[in-house]
């Protein structure tokens, strides 16, 4: 069964923005039911986006005021938008006049999703890129090492002696025990 419903969903990012303007212009569209949430957009756990995710059946139209109001990036919006649409739910932003529910609002999500990908990619191949410059320099990639081989022999010496505990010398070198350990069974 179609309902054929448009559902709003506003955001603010802080306690001290007014949502009014989002609403009122998700009213005027339309929207028989609108969820909301003043939480950052970076934030992953929107109850108010939940609820409308979940309240949507197939036929309905889940409506924004922005793009920006929905996905905490472009890649999380995509993901967003393409499970809509797997459910058979449309999508459309106001401000940007995107709507999924036509051809020329799924073309261009269409493109937005291979832009992303694009930009993946590229990040993806600069930063290989970066690392084989870096290795073809002499320089291995992770974390620098928190001591030097003479502290990693006093630290051993130390332990073998028996005369400090693990506690003392992990004070003495200025590391948590967890780096005292993988130190000491370092070869």
């Amino acid at each position: 069964m179609n309902r054929n419903t448009k559902i709003g969903y506003a955001r603010v990012s802080t306690l001290e923005q007014n949502q009014e303007l989002q609403l009122d212009a998700l009213e005027k569209a339309g929207c028989e039911k609108i969820y909301s949430d003043k939480v950052s957009g970076g934030r992953a756990d929107r109850p108010g986006l939940q609820e409308a995710l979940e309240y949507l059946r197939p036929g309905d139209a889940l409506i924004v005021w922005r793009l920006d109001r929905l996905g905490r990036s472009l890649k999380h919006l995509i993901e967003v938008v393409e499970d809509l649409e797997e459910r058979g739910i449309g999508f459309a932003s106001l401000q940007e006049g995107f709507d999924t529910t036509t051809s020329g609002g799924k073309l261009i999500f269409q493109i937005f999703g291979a832009l992303a990908e694009f930009e993946k990619n590229l990040i993806r191949e600069r930063t290989m890129a970066g690392l084989e410059a870096a290795r073809a320099r002499g320089r291995l990639g992770g974390r620098r090492n928190k001591l030097s081989d003479a502290q990693t022999k006093t630290l051993k010496k130390m332990h073998e002696s028996k005369q400090h505990s693990v506690g003392e010398i992990c004070k003495l070198l200025s590391i948590s025990r967890p780096t005292f350990y993988r130190y000491l069974n370092m070869k």
